[in-house]
């Protein structure tokens, strides 16, 4: 539904010919996935995001928004921020609005949809995000992860196809983390396609279904969770390692303790695999 074809992207700073934040990128979004996109610093995962919304516009190649050419028009460009959704990484980059249900407000208040619409969109944003009943908060007042929460409802009041989220985990504790994350997976089950940036391997093949890796601004491989984080090769290049859950996966099934046909993609799912095995009996019997 949402695809980079071949996108480069030139950054102009002075310097002969610019930089390149991407070079020959491609990248598909399949519609309702969990997506998560994996690179070092500097790989270009934010400037893929900001083409995705059409904050950045390609040097060259192109953006494809439900298999055509994306329009690039003020008609097209209002089409696709409603549809597709930005959550940047600093939240302050982000919110500009004295009170939390001012900003959460101001997407669906620029649609022209009537008052009742709008109270009603920001009611259910904030209510997904766990803040309700904060609407009249003072922003500066939040915390971090609370301003995140903003942002993101924000983003959900304009009822979005796509949501897109830069580092969404980081500055997060353990508990918002989980939150975060059951977040994004009801959002999926409702059809909502996401796709987020993070430096958590463990993370994206635990939840993602499908992972994206990027290494000097080209997307390098792409595809199922579980098949991409067995290429060790395109790992290393995108800066990450394997998971922790299949190398050790990998590790059990070599000494045939459990079988090498199942992809559990969590550490706690091997665990949970080896809790089913029977205890083995040493033979000894005490006197």
């Amino acid at each position: 539904m949402l695809a980079l074809d071949a996108v480069d992207h030139v950054f102009e700073n002075g310097s002969a010919g610019g930089s390149f934040g991407l070079r020959a990128c491609s990248l598909a979004l399949e519609r309702g996935q969990r997506h998560a996109l994996l690179g070092a610093n500097g790989a270009g995962k934010t400037t893929l995001l900001q083409h995705l919304n059409g904050l950045l516009r390609p040097s060259a190649g192109t953006l494809r928004w439900n298999s055509e050419p994306f329009d690039y028009s003020r008609a097209g460009m209002a089409e696709l921020r409603r549809r597709v959704g930005l959550v940047f990484q600093n939240p302050d980059r982000q919110l500009f609005s004295a009170q939390v249900e001012e900003d959460v407000s101001f997407g669906p208040l620029n649609l022209g949809l009537d008052a009742a619409t709008v109270r009603a969109r920001v009611a259910a944003a904030l209510e997904a995000v766990g803040l309700q009943g904060q609407g009249n908060r003072a922003v500066h007042h939040l915390s971090f992860g609370q301003k995140k929460r903003v942002c993101i409802a924000g983003v959900l009041a304009m009822e979005p196809e796509v949501l897109l989220l830069d580092e969404p985990m980081a500055g997060l504790d353990a508990v918002m983390q989980v939150e975060l994350e059951a977040l994004l997976d009801r959002l999926a089950a409702r059809g909502v396609t996401v796709l987020l940036s993070t430096h958590d391997v463990d993370f994206a093949y635990r939840w993602a279904d499908r992972i994206h890796l990027m290494a000097a601004g080209s997307c390098i491989a792409s595809g199922p969770a579980w098949q991409v984080a067995r290429q060790e090769g395109m790992l290393r290049a995108a800066g990450q390692r394997t998971p922790h859950a299949l190398a050790l996966h990998t590790l059990l099934a070599e000494r045939g303790v459990l079988p090498g046909d199942h992809h559990p993609r969590s550490v706690e799912a091997v665990l949970d695999a080896l809790r089913t095995l029977p205890i083995p009996h040493s033979g000894v019997v005490n006197s």
